[in-house]
């Protein structure tokens, strides 16, 4: 399994054993499997999201938008209670290229990519065990 690390944009291969003992970057020693979303922008994006076998939900939000600070709670949580997939939040005044690449048009809106691509869309906020069954169903979707 590929993992791409959140701080370098390293891609580390680790066993799908090993995937909860913890992994550690090979080149910074940063966590690969952490518990909380991830703050990626137009750099790193596309390298995470290419390079990660796992699935991916990522949260394209702003500082200034009242229901993305709502659900950002929400989203945290379900990071912590879903350690199979990687949860990211792009800030989308930050990244104007990951936005119009990805045509977000409004915020909060979630985004779920599996094998790089765009799996499901959301937008608007949504508490927390929506969000977990709006995964698990396009992931469940896949399998068939």
């Amino acid at each position: 399994m590929h993992l791409t690390c959140p701080v370098c944009a390293s891609t580390n291969r680790v066993s799908d054993e090993r995937l909860h003992d913890e992994p550690v970057c090979g080149r910074c020693g940063a966590p690969l499997m952490p518990t909380e979303p991830i703050e990626l922008d137009d750099g790193s994006l596309p390298r995470y999201l290419a390079n990660t076998d796992l699935p991916v939900v990522v949260d394209f939000w702003a500082d200034w938008c009242g229901p993305c600070k709502m659900m950002a709670p929400h989203f945290a949580a379900a990071a912590k209670q879903m350690p199979d997939v990687r949860f990211a939040k792009v800030n989308s005044d930050n990244a104007p290229a990951a936005s119009g690449r990805f045509a977000i048009r409004s915020i909060p809106t979630l985004i779920l990519f599996q094998a790089g691509k765009e799996r499901a869309r959301l937008s608007g906020a949504v508490p927390t065990r929506e969000l977990m069954a709006w995964v698990t169903s396009h992931l469940s979707q896949g399998a068939r």
